[in-house]
């Protein structure tokens, strides 16, 4: 058996722990520089405040509607997203975090368990140590646990937040109610040809034949389908090293002197090289980016990109951000307002494990340099130790006019009790 453990409406659930003037009133989290709606409460869902909605052009009804809007706050949403994972690991040794506000569990020789029970325990262990209400749906696949998740999601009163597909016959109820475009797997392009062939829910679609959908789709259509049936096709994922790593982000306001382009890029690197670090890996090649702001079509517009390969694999901060801000002047064009960048490291090998170098090779005090910065910033978490070129007060410079305080990762923040 599986469970998929979802938190519900998360960063507004964040916001509310610590908040509790929030409870019951409309809430709305925005997006990087205060650009879009991307999260929000049961309330705000209610009023019709629109996913995805620009906020200059929303504020006017947010107001009229009393829509508490907030920036995103995404040191306090880790630290809880950690917590409430770390929960979970108590609960079975076989866990999949799937995003930040879910994860999904496998159960093996949990057979005599009363996974009713068992749902309920983990969603008031979450709530009591965190204050984070959830949703388990539990069922014998990955596909099933999403729809078990929606019905306990959608009837809160009746499911008590946990529901179980344990029988055939709920199954089939269950792919029955469940609609082809909300159904895990199933995208938009996907919904428009298996409509055409009658589908309308996700029963229609276990009632086609296998050989049919693996000719016309793939193996992972077919497998979305076995799962749906109750054969397990889809397993949990082991955690895997990336190929590539990137940071890309827009600027707090656009930038056209060279100097703030380059304590960002130095930022970005120190950002991909401390990831490389943190899985074990080294690089062999550097990709830097930089765009103009493509939505003001009266500025002059210019982007471009740039590789810079070592001649051996590191995971320098140091030396990864003076190949990038090297790289990020030869793009860099005189009179241009630019908003975006990027550094991306790529050519990924195992950093105890690759091909030497009789004559190039990395000077031997970056790794005890790098430990010990990593150390100390973990210990400390607000990055105490950066790079001379980078700024010494924030590490992503966004607009955040609406940020609640970092009540679990920053020490000034913290809750006084009077």
């Amino acid at each position: 058996m599986y469970a998929l453990v979802d938190c519900n409406n998360f960063y507004a659930s964040c916001e509310r722990v610590f908040n509790p003037n929030l409870e019951g009133q409309p809430v709305a989290i925005l997006s990087n520089n205060d650009g879009c709606v991307i999260s929000m409460s049961d309330e705000s869902k209610a009023l019709e405040l629109p996913f995805g909605a620009p906020i200059f052009k929303w504020e006017g009804f947010c107001k009229a509607n009393n829509i508490k809007i907030l920036s995103s706050n995404y040191p306090l949403y880790g630290d809880m997203s950690s917590r409430v994972m770390r929960i979970l690991e108590q609960f079975s040794p076989d866990i999949e975090v799937y995003s930040i506000d879910e994860a999904f569990l496998q159960f093996k020789g949990f057979e005599n368990y009363d996974f009713q029970d068992y749902g309920n325990q983990m969603r008031q262990r979450i709530l009591k140590w965190t204050g984070i209400p959830t949703c388990v749906g539990v069922a014998s696949t990955k596909a099933l646990t999403k729809v078990a998740n929606k019905i306990a999601r959608k009837f809160p009163n009746e499911t008590k937040g946990v529901y179980v597909i344990d029988s055939e016959t709920s199954r089939i109820k269950a792919l029955k109610w469940i609609k082809l475009e909300d159904v895990w797997g199933i995208g938009r392009a996907l919904q428009k040809r298996l409509k055409a062939k009658g589908c309308k829910t996700a029963y229609d679609f276990t009632q086609l034949p296998d050989d049919w959908v693996r000719k016309t789709f793939s193996i992972t259509e077919w497998k979305l389908k076995k799962d749906l049936e109750g054969v397990s096709k889809i397993e949990l994922d082991a955690p895997k090293t990336k190929r590539a790593i990137a940071t890309t982000r827009s600027f707090e306001y656009t930038y056209s002197d060279i100097d703030n382009i380059k304590e960002r890029i130095s930022t970005f690197a120190t950002s991909c090289a401390e990831k490389l670090r943190k899985q074990g890996s080294s690089c062999h090649m550097v990709i830097v980016m930089l765009s103009s702001d493509k939505h003001k079509k009266d500025l002059e517009q210019h982007r471009g990109s740039t590789m810079v390969s070592f001649p051996y694999p590191t995971d320098s901060s140091l030396l990864i951000s003076t190949q990038a801000v090297n790289a990020v002047k030869s793009i860099y064009k005189t009179g241009i307002k630019y908003k975006r960048a990027g550094v991306i490291v790529t050519g990924i090998v195992p950093t105890d494990n690759y091909q030497l170098d009789l004559f190039n090779k990395e000077n031997p005090k970056h790794k005890p340099l790098m430990a010990a910065i990593d150390n100390i910033n973990k210990k400390y978490k607000d990055y105490k130790i950066k790079l001379g070129n980078q700024d010494l007060e924030r590490t992503w410079k966004m607009r955040q006019e609406r940020l609640s305080p970092r009540y679990t990762t920053n020490i000034n923040d913290i809750i006084v009790v009077k």
